[in-house]
Order: structure tokens, then sequence, then C-alpha cells
């Protein structure tokens, strides 16, 4: 897989690019309407949507987290407590522009120790490549879930509901 340069200008990209990360940007034309955005992706790529992962913010037990699920199911909240340690079923957070940044990577980009706990769903290990937001509408990024999982400290376990 070819590196591409960070020229889409997003902080996924700059992580990617200082971090020596092979990548390949995938651009694409976003319709606001769309009612799935990972869903959405998947279609107009041609991609397999059980490779397009979405990222979601949850609460632990006070603590945000991220989920990192296809987005051809859901999360299971359970799971990702359980994943985490939680005591409680955490709540999902509404996609806010408070919360835009730490799902788009650019809290990796003020280092390890700002990265939030981030499980990845344990099928994207059977998976040579994965696709997961660029940082803006209309931009995936595809990489090994390896890389991913190097990049974010991330955890894996089976966090997918409804998964096919």
């Amino acid at each position: 897989m070819a590196r591409k340069q960070a020229s889409q200008g997003t902080p996924a990209t700059a992580v990617l690019a200082a971090a020596g990360v092979p990548f390949v940007a995938h651009p694409y034309s976003h319709d606001p309407a769309a009612a799935s955005y990972g869903l959405e992706a998947a279609e107009v790529l041609g991609i397999d949507p059980a490779r397009v992962f979405k990222t979601l913010m949850v609460d632990v037990d006070g603590r945000l987290a991220v989920g990192v699920v296809p987005v051809s199911g859901n999360l299971d909240l359970k799971a990702m407590a359980a994943a985490l340690g939680g005591k409680r079923r955490p709540w999902r957070t509404r996609q806010q522009r408070s919360a835009a940044p730490a799902t788009c990577w650019g809290h990796l980009a003020a280092g390890p120790t700002a990265a939030l706990p981030t499980v990845l769903d344990d099928s994207a290990l059977g998976l040579d490549t994965i696709l997961v937001s660029g940082g803006r509408r209309g931009l995936d990024i595809e990489l090994s879930p390896a890389e991913l999982i190097r990049l974010t400290g991330a955890r894996t376990a089976r966090i997918g509901a409804g998964r096919k």
C-alpha cells in the first residue's frame, strides 16, 4: 500500500504522515442527506461494509472512550464497558463539535498521553486493511488494523453487535 501525502489536510492524515504509516486516502462525494455516513462511504467507494469502520464516542464510568466497529453493525455498549473494565453500561455520546476532534484523530496529534481509551472490534483482525474516517465527511483512510492499534493504543474485543 503506497503512502499518501497529508495533502487532505486533516488531523488523521497529519498523524499518519508524521508516524510514517502507510495509508491510502479515499475521497468521495459526500451527500449531507445520507442517513449513515459509513454506509454511504462503503457504497460510494464500492467497498464491503464489513471493512468500513465507524468511530463512536461513549462515556464509560465518567470517562470518554472510543469504540471502533464495522458500519454494517452497531456498538454493543455492554461489551464496550466490559472491554474497558467499566462497572456500568456506558452511554453513547452525541456527535458534537466538541467531540469531533477526538473521533477524527485530533487527540492523537497532542501525543499518546492525550489519546482516549479505544477499543477496536475484533473483526478487524481478520482483514488486511480497514477504512476509517479521514477526519472530514467525504474522506476515508485505508490502513492496516495493526497500525491503527499501534497508533491509538487500542484494545481489541468483540464489541460489534449485529455485524454480518
